[in-house]
């Protein structure tokens, strides 16, 4: 049975075990529904013979751990990507850098052992923009690169799409794209188009389906003429936008982006985060790392973020924002000399002039208008802004702990 691109296999019990505590489906891995609200259904279901093999429930709505679902919806939270206990450790060698230290390494090293990724589990479901950050060094990288198969990792598994990326190699990259913005798939002295049809034919793409696809790419990102003309003559953002061409030209399921809007200004930042979004609501996934905080916030609703190679924290923006608290940013100005501020729950984070103060405000100790009232004792007020906390002060925050 093909839904939504994959092939589920539901159940592998016969009738007798429909109405069993635990269900065991199949969805390019397995993924266990537990019925917690007893009867799987309300109703009998129907079985719909699918193929010789295949017998499944016809889409009847059904009651799964207490709430109502069609069967669609329990597809929909399949994940497409399962990642459990991955490590990987770098073995290298430290050499001195007097001749004497170089000497003594030719008969003993000293070993260095570093973990790049540690123990890292977690899980996304299919048609998620979800956001890799972390700090410089922290893992990001070292985890795409296992995703997408080019690194073998040390130990634990990876699941995409039920495909183990380094061991079917082959197979999986004909279903992923990966945009790198610091390496090209662009060749320097040809046309992009040339690389395109070079695509075509590595990925065995249908003359027919090649041209409306390409079309299609290349009208949304309105690069028709900058795709005829040598890679070199580009500028970075035109690059980008045909690297985003050549990535998805086998329309793949998954695509790994990687610093995708680094370096471009914010004409073509914008155009490249629409695509994405376009793209994302025709269901594909995209798996994001960046350092800039403006793609996390307008494309990512999920992150995971990494430190040490480790996961720090997983889960949505706005969980990230509550962990922080409920804080606000206050820029206000007085009509006359504004004095120390002295209010509990009030910090200064920078004495702009004799007249003006940045605040953060923790609503959680003090209320915004039971600190204007007070604020309001220092003095005439001639200007006030709030603000919420930048995510990126947030963030900042979360790697420092």
């Amino acid at each position: 049975m093909q839904v939504r691109g994959v092939n589920v296999y539901t159940p592998r019990r016969r009738r007798g075990g429909i109405n069993a505590k635990i269900f065991i489906f199949k969805c390019q891995s397995d993924v266990y529904i537990p019925a917690d609200g007893g009867r799987i259904c309300t109703r009998k279901y129907s079985y719909a013979s699918v193929d010789s093999n295949i017998c499944v429930p016809s889409p009847t709505v059904g009651n799964i751990c207490g709430k109502y679902l069609l069967w669609k919806d329990i597809i929909k939270i399949m994940d497409i990507i399962k990642v459990e206990k991955l490590t990987k450790i770098y073995k290298t060698y430290e050499r001195g850098d007097t001749f004497k230290d170089v000497f003594v390494s030719l008969f003993h090293r000293k070993h260095i052992i570093k973990k790049a990724v540690d123990d890292v589990s977690f899980s996304i479901p299919e048609g998620k923009i979800v956001g890799l950050i972390g700090p410089n060094g922290a893992g990001k990288s070292t985890i795409i690169k296992m995703m997408t198969g080019v690194l073998y990792p040390t130990s634990g598994e990876i699941d995409v799409m039920g495909y183990i990326p380094w061991k079917q190699r082959t197979k999986y990259v004909f279903n992923i794209g990966a945009v790198f913005g610091q390496k090209s798939q662009l060749i320097w002295d040809i046309p992009p188009l040339d690389a395109f049809n070079m695509n075509k034919a590595i990925y065995d793409i249908p003359h027919d389906k090649y041209t409306y696809t390409l079309d299609k790419l290349v009208s949304s990102l309105e690069i028709q003429d900058e795709i005829k003309k040598p890679t070199r003559v580009l500028s970075l953002g035109e690059r980008m936008k045909c690297e985003f061409v050549m990535a998805m030209l086998h329309s793949p399921k998954i695509v790994f982006l990687d610093e995708p809007t680094i370096g471009l200004d914010i004409i073509a930042k914008e155009t490249i985060r629409e695509f994405i979004k376009k793209q994302n609501a025709h269901g594909t996934t995209f798996i994001l790392t960046t350092h800039d905080i403006g793609d996390i916030e307008q494309l990512a609703k999920d992150v995971i973020m990494i430190n040490d190679g480790a996961i720090v924290f997983n889960g949505s923006l706005d969980e990230i924002k509550k962990h922080m608290g409920d804080k606000k940013i206050v820029n206000i100005t007085m009509k006359s000399k504004l004095p120390d501020i002295n209010i509990n729950g009030v910090d200064v984070i920078n004495k702009i002039s004799k007249y003006e103060n940045r605040l953060e405000v923790d609503c959680n100790i003090i209320e915004i208008n039971s600190f204007i009232e007070k604020i309001s004792t220092l003095g005439e007020i001639a200007d006030i802004s709030i603000k919420e906390l930048p995510i990126e002060n947030i963030i900042k925050n979360m790697y420092n702990k």
